[in-house]
């Protein structure tokens, strides 16, 4: 089954700024737990041969201080605008069943959650990225410009392994309210990229 999707995402997640995760998986996180969420608007796309340009996909997930440890819990939430079959193909590749990058953080996972329908609006302004999903999640980043920067380019993190790219956004989070799947966290730092592009 081949697929493809562009589109653009926002996370945020419990450690201080900036996550050491981002920096290496096999980094600890701030605290005893790395608990983020991440936020997949799809612009276009097609799971073969299904239209889901339009749809929208959230993870929620709990692991462990050194996320190469294993044992992640993930709750997928996919948007409720999607047919059964959108929303069949989106949980196969959100999930890693039908390859591609999550494909990658399987091994990783120890137990999924579930996956939901959910009301999920993305908001983009600027800087400013919000995310909420229901009344479970909802939370606003801001990218961060460094002191001094004139042009008023936000700060960017190249060279790192994500599942989005090796080229994202550095934020702060502003606001967030989380507690879904019963991974309940305060967000303090977040990731933002404009587009990206996978498939399989």
């Amino acid at each position: 089954m081949s697929w493809n999707l562009t589109g653009s995402y926002v996370e945020t997640c419990s450690c201080e700024l900036m996550c050491p995760c981002n920096l290496s998986f096999d980094h600890g996180a701030t605290y005893d737990y790395c608990r983020v969420t991440l936020a997949f608007d799809i612009r276009a796309g097609d799971v073969d041969g299904t239209d889901i340009s339009g749809r929208k996909v959230v993870i929620i997930a709990d692991t462990p201080k050194v996320m190469t440890d294993g044992n992640w819990r993930l709750g997928l939430y996919i948007d409720e605008g999607a047919d059964q079959d959108q929303f069949d193909k989106l949980a196969g590749v959100f999930s890693g069943q039908l390859g591609g990058p999550m494909a990658a953080l399987a091994p990783l996972v120890g137990e999924i959650l579930g996956v939901e329908r959910a009301t999920i609006e993305v908001g983009e302004d600027g800087l400013r990225h919000t995310l909420k999903v229901g009344d479970v999640i909802d939370f606003e980043i801001e990218d961060i410009v460094p002191f001094g920067v004139e042009t008023g380019e936000p700060i960017r993190f190249q060279g790192m392994f994500h599942p989005v790219g090796d080229d994202l956004t550095m934020a702060e989070a502003k606001r967030t309210s989380i507690n879904a799947y019963g991974i309940a966290y305060e967000g303090r730092t977040g990731l933002s990229k404009s587009s990206f592009s996978w498939a399989a």
